[in-house]
């Protein structure tokens, strides 16, 4: 059985352009890596889960604030690189990113060292153009922004699209 995890992509539209709010994951792996690194805010849950109140719940966790409340875009479930899958639901809304304070982990760094140290999952989050955020992202989580754009064509989503 493959991993699961469900994640939020926040979005908002700032004269015309389509802008999500990513994050750079935190720790000694990711700290000197930034093209193709970011992540929408995610987390893993188990079957039987609601994977919308996980993904409510780990935006709270990385991002240290409640998402903001708006119509939402349900997403194919997107199979990852390393087989895990992400159920990735699409929120218009927009959020101060001051005060952004993420929940953290523990890690032993450099492996071997016994030297056990607490990082924060997300270092760092910012609002982005789709264009940027391209380059930005998971090469996994990419598919994500084509389905946001391919959404929001059809126009904003509708009651039946939206929960």
């Amino acid at each position: 059985m493959p991993k699961l995890s469900a994640g939020l992509l926040l979005y908002r539209i700032t004269d015309g352009i389509v802008e999500v709010l990513i994050g750079h994951p935190g720790g000694p792996f990711w700290a000197r890596k930034d093209e193709g690194a970011w992540s929408i805010p995610k987390g893993e849950y188990t079957e039987g889960e609601d994977p919308w109140a996980v993904a409510l719940r780990e935006f709270a966790e990385e991002l240290g604030k409640t998402a903001p409340q708006g119509p939402r875009i349900d997403f194919e479930p997107l199979r990852q690189p390393s087989g895990k899958i992400i159920t990735a639901f699409a929120v218009r809304g927009d959020l101060d990113l001051d005060g952004t304070v993420s929940n953290t982990f523990t890690m032993e760094w450099p492996k071997g060292s016994k030297n056990v140290r607490e990082y924060p999952e997300i270092d760092r989050v910012g609002w982005f153009s789709v264009d940027e955020a391209r380059s930005k992202l998971l090469k996994g989580q990419r598919p994500l922004l084509d389905r946001l754009m391919d959404a929001l064509e059809g126009g904003e989503p509708a009651a039946s699209r939206s929960h």
